[in-house]
């Protein structure tokens, strides 16, 4: 099947016509015949069976009954008429019902010719009954491709307002196998197709859409989700090249004085064997000539922090500046309140800059910043202003990776003549497939050990009903020394319902903790910056036993000190929130607790949440079941740029996608290329690929329409080279040769060419 065929407009399919078109288009982003085809249905209703009258039971269930209409009647009600038709077969006959529509129903149904009648069966007087049934005619139900398993379609009000119901989109949708004669170009290889076990992509495609047997369905799927995360993975393979290979980055080669003395003499704590991992990673990582762009996960409390700062130390023993940009003020606080310790230990001038500071402070830090004379600068959004100029910037770090998006990212880029090398860090933690789909343009570290003599925290969940023992603990663990959280949901600070609880609870807690015995703090993100950070440091210093906030707390406040968090109302929360919360406590070396506070009437996703967060500790394990429970939507909401709309396949769901996982680190994609071209370096290897191809088109429909952009490398690509202070870099792209805006279409042709390449010559040993 040509390409240039599934791109016809849908207009022109038998049975669309402009009007409906149009629909298609608004609703449902169909454009082409291409579109119609990645269309995929919801869910399956199977129609194998059909039952007799005599065998039907009062269950409420949806049966098929194949028999004739033999007469109709009007039967009056309150408001209207309904429409009654008798339908019988040899065993007995039940009533078809419409409340709506009788007009159309008596000129188009007839009697005595056979039908095929589908819909949910209600028993009323001890006569069975199918309101608004789907009905057919025998006749065109076996001449139809869809008589077996019947797919049901994504559908809108709109289209079900304009007359496009299931039915006519299964209707168009044959009509189009028809039209295109249900043959489809393959778009893999003979061995990958035999070595995984799939079916062909015309089967495949058929029989998603018009299967004949579960089986069949089956088999489908898995090859097309087979298929859809195949080419997510070559294209992860791909851009991780082109970006180690062309986006050159400054070579730390020393590891000098003021590493080795802070790791020798100032080291709080021995680090994890996970923490030396991951500083190896980044070391090789800043010394490879190559841009870095890694990400680093860590759950709360693994020691994000400590490695940042030993690769920032690198950085200065190079004789770079290194900036950690952070997304609220508070964290920005807490991190230079954390770091400067250290740094005042072994001489490293650090500083911070944030929207509040102070005009003349800002005015010294940015001419420090410019001279050199600052080493280190910590920072919120802040540090992406144009004013702020670094001598040498050689190492970015940012924090909580998914409160930035891209174009921020890109800014700190712009920074330095050439790029500096990125290090963004999460503690949401997030299973490696899918994080290899979110930040598929980034090398991932796991800090996944926590640093010895940790306890773990101790995770209860209660109800409202056992408050009172609940604020006996409080109690006797504020005799003990100990400081406490309690926090409230307040998700959206324009929530009155939810602010008025947060103070509610708060002239709770101060009536039960009384002064002078008792001091209590609160922080809520109506707050003025200066009011909350007053009250912050008030508990951190220890002036204050508990502190009532919202979730302002969830990053950045570190009190070795605080023993109990309490979270109230927990089932409104999702676990990966929960688990952060939880982290805010736990950090010193006394037992620390978390309390789950709900009420009595838990819903089953809420119950399961309660439970996980009970019985487990592990992040990844925590962010497992939390995907499950509400899928990748929220996650994928942050996407970055080059993360993939998948049509058919689940990265949380479908277990396939983690055997098709292939490891972006330099080691493996060098690896994955001298695969397909042994001995050759990744730029060599392509250009073999390239001069093996034999087909001009390379795009497997299926991929790329449905998936990705096809301008997604173009774009990439002309960003880059259109970044201003960039252009001496030149070229970005396969030859080492100057690449002018004329040449970015070829380019990206290229880049098709290479892929459908990677196809020819089989890539299984991924």
């Amino acid at each position: 099947m040509q390409n240039t065929l599934l791109q016809t407009s849908i207009d022109y399919l038998k049975g669309v016509g402009p009007g409906r078109a149009e629909v298609l288009r608004k609703e449902l982003g169909i454009h082409t015949f291409q579109d119609l085809i990645n269309l995929f249905p919801n869910r399956y209703i199977d129609r194998t069976r059909f039952y007799k009258v005599s065998e039907l039971q009062p269950t409420n269930a949806e049966v098929q009954v194949v028999g004739q209409i033999t007469g109709f009647k009007e039967i009056a009600q309150k408001r209207g008429k309904r429409l009654v038709a008798t339908f019988r077969d040899e065993t007995g006959y039940l009533e078809l019902v419409w409340f709506r529509g009788h007009k159309w129903i008596r000129e188009h149904l007839k009697t005595h010719t056979d039908y095929v009648i589908f819909g949910k069966i209600n028993l009323f007087n001890g006569t069975f009954s199918m309101p608004h049934p789907d009905i057919e005619l025998k006749t065109d139900y076996d001449k139809s491709l869809s008589k077996a398993i019947q797919p049901i379609y994504p559908s809108t009000e709109k289209l079900t307002n304009r007359g496009i119901s299931n039915r006519v989109i299964c209707k168009i949708m044959e009509q189009l196998f028809l039209q295109l004669n249900g043959r489809f170009e393959e778009s893999l290889s003979i061995e990958i197709l035999e070595h995984q076990k799939l079916i062909s992509k015309s089967e495949a495609l058929l029989n998603i859409h018009f299967p004949k047997t579960q089986n069949l369905l089956s088999l489908s799927q898995f090859r097309l989700k087979f298929e859809e995360l195949f080419y997510i993975q070559l294209q992860l393979i791909l851009k991780n090249i082109i970006h180690k290979t062309k986006i050159k980055g400054y070579r730390f080669e020393t590891v000098g004085s003021y590493f080795n003395t802070f790791y020798n003499e100032h080291l709080p704590f021995e680090l994890t064997n996970a923490q030396k991992r991951v500083l190896k990673e980044i070391r090789i990582d800043m010394d490879s000539n190559a841009q870095m762009n890694r990400l680093l996960q860590g759950d709360v409390g693994s020691g994000k922090t400590i490695v940042a700062l030993m690769s920032m130390l690198i950085a200065i023993d190079n004789n770079f500046q290194a900036t950690l940009m952070a997304p609220t003020e508070i964290l920005s606080f807490q991190h230079y309140n954390g770091l400067k310790p250290f740094c005042d230990l072994i001489g490293v001038k650090i500083g911070l800059l944030t929207g509040s500071s102070k005009t003349a402070a800002r005015r010294l830090i940015h001419e420090q910043l410019e001279s050199g004379e600052l080493q280190i600068i910590i920072g919120t959004h802040a540090l992406l202003e144009d004013k702020v100029k670094f001598k040498n910037l050689g190492l970015a770090i940012i924090d909580e990776q998914h409160r930035f998006g891209v174009a921020q990212r890109s800014k700190l880029w712009k920074k330095n003549v050439c790029p500096p090398h990125i290090l963004v860090m999460t503690a949401t933690p997030i299973p490696r497939t899918l994080a290899m789909s979110l930040y598929g343009d980034l090398d991932i570290s796991v800090i996944d050990e926590l640093p010895a003599g940790r306890k773990p925290i101790k995770t209860v969940h209660r109800f409202d009903s056992n408050r009172l023992k609940v604020l006996g603990f409080i109690r006797d663990e504020i005799a003990k020394g100990r400081q406490i959280y309690i926090v409230y949901p307040l998700i959206n600070e324009s929530e009155t319902l939810d602010f008025k609880d947060l103070m509610d609870g708060y002239e709770s807690i101060v009536r039960d903790f009384p002064m002078p015995n008792y001091q209590v703090s609160i922080v809520h993100g109506q707050m003025k910056p200066v009011d909350k950070e007053f009250e912050m440091q008030r508990f951190v210093k220890g002036e204050t036993q508990i502190m009532v906030a919202t979730t302002v707390i969830e990053v950045g406040v570190n009190v070795p000190n605080a023993s109990v968090m309490i979270i109230e109302s927990a089932e409104r929360f999702g676990l990966s929130q929960l688990h952060q919360l939880r982290g805010r406590v736990g950090r010193g070396s006394e037992q620390s607790y978390c309390i789950l506070m709900t009420g009595s009437k838990l819903g089953d996703n809420s119950k399961t949440r309660m439970k996980t967060m009970v019985n487990s500790s592990d992040g990844f394990e925590i962010a497992e079941v939390d995907l499950r429970l509400r899928g990748p939507g929220d996650m994928m909401g942050t996407q970055q740029s080059g993360v993939l709309e998948l049509k058919i396949a689940n990265i949380v769901k479908d277990k396939l996608g983690r055997d098709l996982v292939i490891e972006s680190e330099v080691s493996s994609v060098q690896q994955t290329f001298r695969y397909i071209v042994p001995y050759q370096d990744p730029l060599t290897a392509i250009k073999t690929v390239l001069s093996k191809m034999s087909t001009d088109n390379g795009y497997p429909f299926f991929f790329y329409s449905s998936i990705v952009d096809d301008n997604f490398y173009l774009t990439d690509l002309e960003t880059i080279i259109n970044t201003q202070s960039f252009n001496h870099m030149k070229p970005f792209v396969y030859d080492q040769e100057n690449v002018n805006k004329n040449d970015i279409e070829s380019q990206a042709t290229n880049i098709t060419h290479f892929e459908s390449g990677l196809l020819e010559l089989s890539l299984i040993h991924i």
